[in-house]
């Protein structure tokens, strides 16, 4: 019987409410894209354009900054051995260079542990876009440290010269911001956005402005995003 009200009547409910959102969530995507196209915000010397993408609502999200940034580094080592860790830029542009994704499945893309990864060859950049902070977190049992451990292996398949780019939204793991606070991770260069408003405008800023930043308050998602790049010795 309540198979039969599930199907009568919460499915049919639940399936507009779905439908409703989805059509908000069009409308609200386009908006940006006719309107606010032309946004830029600045980031280490340079203007970026904001990016808007439907997937993972991505107007609205952290990922409006943190993909025109990487994106731009994956650029500027075409034709150079590349990893990323976490299937994302796929899911915006054509990629050719590696990745690397223990739980999703897509063509191309390697099922493996980043912890337990060992390439045939070292990379030139490897990128991780908001993904390091699910490595021991998200996983059972939980084992914080592992993201240590991760970003230390990471720097083992960098090729002399190569570089690490990670970015990291605050408040997703507690554990990592605290690794952060402590500076667990010797980062060469950690550099910080903040998100200023509901209507998703960024600036670039300092450690101490965004060490606290909650995630989902004051605004959706990320409200503080780390930049850290590793440069290994040539």
């Amino acid at each position: 019987m309540m198979e039969g009200i599930f199907k009568n009547r919460i499915y049919p409910v639940t399936k507009r409410l779905f439908n409703t959102r989805k059509i908000v969530h069009f409308f609200r995507l386009n908006y940006y894209r006719l309107f606010k196209t032309g946004r830029t915000f600045f980031f280490d010397g340079r203007n970026y354009h904001y990016f808007y993408h439907g997937y993972n609502t991505a107007w609205r999200t952290e990922r409006s900054v943190e993909i025109p940034i990487v994106w731009d580094f994956v650029q500027a080592y075409q034709g150079k051995n590349i990893l990323e860790v976490g299937n994302v830029l796929s899911h915006y542009y054509p990629v050719t260079h590696t990745v690397l994704d223990k739980y999703e499945t897509a063509p191309g893309v390697l099922n493996r542990d980043v912890v337990d990864y060992h390439p045939g060859l070292p990379y030139d950049l490897i990128v991780a876009i908001s993904t390091l902070e699910h490595v021991g977190w998200d996983e059972e049992p939980r084992d914080p440290p592992k993201v240590l451990r991760a970003i230390e292996h990471l720097k083992t398949c960098l090729a002399p010269g190569g570089r690490l780019i990670i970015t990291i939204p605050m408040g997703q793991n507690v554990e990592l911001d605290k690794y952060l606070r402590q500076h667990m991770i010797a980062f060469d260069r950690m550099l910080c956005m903040k998100r200023i408003s509901k209507g998703n405008d960024w600036i670039e800023t300092t450690w101490p402005e965004i060490q606290d930043a909650m995630y989902g308050s004051p605004f959706r998602a990320a409200n503080g995003l780390v930049i850290g790049i590793i440069d290994k010795p040539a």
